[in-house]
């Protein structure tokens, strides 16, 4: 990597770290990352143990997985059960429980169900095997749904009638707004995530920056990145100061990806959707548009599954709210370990229970 040299460096590491002590903040600084790859290179690099006592990283809902609801997986278990369906999916969503049984599961059981590596391989799929129905789980923020569009607009294209897309993309700033209302969470600044700012840029934090007085900086994904971008968020704090800034500028633009954004709104449109840990959130889901329509895997489940939420012990729900820390869940390395997940965030590698296991928090 062209910059993982430089952005590794400890010589420079050491003096980022001096200047956050050297802002001196007395009171406690709660810096909320909303990404899964932000806190692994958190735990990796051990940058929790070289920041002073005072200035805390909360993780929040970064993990796609760990956000998408029970009746995701429910529709996912019923498209499974039926022998004219393959399923396509990433690998990370194979082991996440539905209110009764996860995809790993029905595989077992003989459904068919294809771990892809590429969403393109849904289409390949469909091809091959023009007597299945083959159905691609979409599960993912801005950084993936505009690879679930263009597998749409693909099979649109080559007029395929036996692809389907069942949809849980979700959208990362209306999230961070119901954050910021939360009296229960108290979080002083956002580290933004790269990722998806690539696609969205730096202009879609501005609400949470203008309406809720919240600092907003967009960082990278190695450790001086993180770091510089804490700095930031720890000087707005001390300056009295909420606006959004681009650390990440080597990537990411003010208006983001054009072309990317376009996609999406040929083929989505936005309404209010379901996360784990948050219930509904306005208009923070993307669902197939009038347009594209006959490739909405719903249709092939009939009516909407409403599922209530299950009474165990699994703290998911509050852990990506960042309302606990995930050693503080009473299954974390008893009942739930990466072997047997018992929620979804000890699943996912973004999910901050199997980060926290594996990098000993």
């Amino acid at each position: 990597m062209r910059y993982e040299k430089l952005l590794r460096d400890k010589n420079l590491i050491k003096e980022a770290l001096d200047k956050i002590r050297s802002l001196n903040l007395r009171k406690n600084v709660n810096i909320m990352e909303v990404c899964g790859t932000h806190t692994y290179t958190f735990f990796r690099f051990g940058l929790r143990r070289m920041l002073p006592e005072n200035i805390h990283l909360i993780s929040g809902p970064g993990c796609p997985v760990c956000i998408t609801e029970d009746s995701f997986i429910d529709k996912a278990v019923i498209l499974a059960r039926d022998k004219n369906n393959i399923i396509a999916t990433f690998g990370d969503l194979i082991k996440v429980r539905g209110t009764k049984s996860s995809l790993e599961e029905e595989r077992a059981l003989g459904a068919n169900i294809n771990i892809v590596y590429s969403p393109s391989e849904a289409i390949d799929l469909a091809v091959t095997n023009p007597g299945k129905r083959i159905v691609f789980l979409g599960v993912g923020f801005e950084t993936t749904a505009p690879l679930s569009a263009s597998i749409v607009k693909e099979a649109k294209q080559k007029k395929l009638d036996n692809f389907f897309l069942l949809s849980a993309h979700r959208i990362i700033p209306p999230a961070l707004n119901v954050l910021c209302s939360d009296k229960e969470i108290n979080i002083d600044g956002f580290l933004c995530p790269g990722h998806v700012s690539a696609i969205i840029g730096a202009e879609a934090y501005k609400e949470a920056a203008q309406k809720f007085h919240k600092p907003c900086v967009i960082g990278g994904f190695e450790p001086l990145d993180m770091l510089i971008a804490m700095y930031k968020i720890c000087l707005q704090v001390k300056e009295g100061k909420s606006i959004v800034e681009n650390e990440y500028d080597r990537v990411v633009r003010q208006r983001g990806n054009p072309a990317a954004i376009k996609l999406l709104s040929e083929v989505f449109y936005v309404k209010d959707a379901s996360w784990r840990g948050f219930g509904t959130i306005k208009k923070s889901g993307l669902f197939l548009n009038e347009k594209y329509k006959n490739f909405d895997a719903q249709k092939l489940i009939g009516k909407e599954i409403k599922v209530k939420n299950k009474l165990t012990n699994c703290r998911c729900a509050d852990v990506v709210k960042g309302k606990i820390k995930p050693s503080e869940c009473p299954l974390f390395r008893k009942a739930c370990n990466p072997e047997k997940p018992f929620g979804p965030c000890m699943v996912s590698f973004e999910g901050s229970c199997r980060i926290y296991y594996e990098y000993g928090g």
